[in-house]
């Protein structure tokens, strides 16, 4: 059987947006009790990542650490087509990734302990992103 939701996920500007909840209730909602769970971004300007869920100063790091990396107006990127932010949430998102498999047992995603899921914004302005969450079981 396949189940797939799309979920629309309003950010706030850069930073993390836990959609493990709605992820699992997609999961549930579908009705499998085993199988695998793929979660798919739709744009090409943030992210999806796994990460702990503990501590929030894990995704401060992270950002502080692509904010190193991948910096906002560098004069290496010609694409600025939207503002200095522009090419360099494309880089964060090319070296992250835009979609993510998790099994199924017992019908729910089956996380580590401290595992979360997370829109990662990359642009400094609000945006709308939508998510699909497809369902094979």
């Amino acid at each position: 059987m396949y189940h797939a939701r799309e979920l629309t996920v309003s950010t706030r500007g850069r930073g993390f947006h836990d959609i493990t909840a709605e992820v699992q209730q997609a999961v549930a909602t579908s009705g499998a009790r085993q199988g695998l769970c793929t979660v798919f971004l739709h744009h090409t300007s943030a992210s999806l990542i796994l990460c702990e869920n503990a501590d929030p100063d894990v995704r401060k790091d992270l950002e502080a650490f692509f904010a190193r990396l991948v910096k906002d107006g560098d004069p290496l990127f010609q694409h600025d087509a939207e503002g200095p932010d522009d090419m360099p949430a494309h880089v964060r998102t090319v070296l992250t990734q835009n979609s993510l498999s998790i099994p199924i047992q017992d019908g729910e995603a089956k996380l580590g302990t401290w595992q979360g899921l997370y829109v990662w914004e990359h642009r400094t302005s609000p945006h709308r992103r939508r998510v699909t969450v497809s369902v094979l079981g």
